[in-house]
């Protein structure tokens, strides 16, 4: 089973919608110690889950906004901006599967996991190919 090797710790930021992260945070996608870690590193801005307002009151008002299963998102929010794994340049699909087993993972002790993981992942396919687009390549700051 995939793991998140550490743990997730973040700040606010004074506008009240974006965190951002004190220590780097990790994740072993497919299995722990698969080889195939994502690392997110300390300083990166989160807005945790970016669903639009009108899906929000619509379907999912049910769901917080940020909530101790928030790995995930920050997670897809690092993929989306990197594109990449271990400098390995990634698909928006392949991100959005990430995302999916990583929700798995998380969610595995909720009651509705399952049904939020895959609703939240079906949001991210049909919605999130303008974020893919128009989010600048988190590589060339570096």
């Amino acid at each position: 089973m995939s793991s998140f090797t550490t743990p997730l710790v973040v700040s606010p930021l004074p506008d009240g919608r974006r965190w951002k992260l004190v220590f780097q945070f990790g994740y072993d996608v497919g299995r722990k110690g698969s080889g195939d870690r994502i690392t997110v590193p300390a300083g990166f801005v989160t807005d945790f889950a970016s669903i639009p307002w009108i899906l929000w009151r619509l379907l999912l008002w049910w769901l917080p906004y940020w909530a101790k299963y928030s790995k995930a998102a920050v997670l897809h929010d690092w993929l989306y901006r990197a594109k990449e794994i271990m400098g390995k340049l990634i698909t928006r699909k392949k991100a959005d599967k990430i995302f999916l087993e990583s929700m798995l993972v998380e969610w595995r002790h909720h009651w509705s996991g399952r049904a939020i993981a895959y609703v939240e992942y079906w949001a991210v396919r049909l919605f999130g190919w303008p974020a893919w687009h128009w989010r600048k390549d988190e590589r060339a700051k570096q």
